[in-house]
């Protein structure tokens, strides 16, 4: 019984204090922000579209099978 509660409580106290870790090194200096590209959209619209094409399959798939008669 104490083992339950004291595991989840030790994951978020953990958790919860990481950002106080990671801001502990005081200032950093500017870093330029990494720009999302034509690139990177391109590949989100192709998996989007992949899904989408899979999804069709699957589900014409399931639909061609006939249940046999009796």
């Amino acid at each position: 019984m104490r083992k339950r509660i004291i595991y989840p409580l030790l994951v978020i106290v953990l958790t919860l204090s990481c950002p106080a870790f990671l801001y502990a090194q005081g200032d950093l200096p500017e870093v330029n922000d990494v720009p999302i590209d034509g690139g990177l959209s391109l590949l989100l619209a192709a998996g989007v579209g992949y899904g989408i094409k899979k999804a069709r399959d699957n589900r014409k798939a399931k639909k061609d099978i006939t249940p046999l008669d009796k």
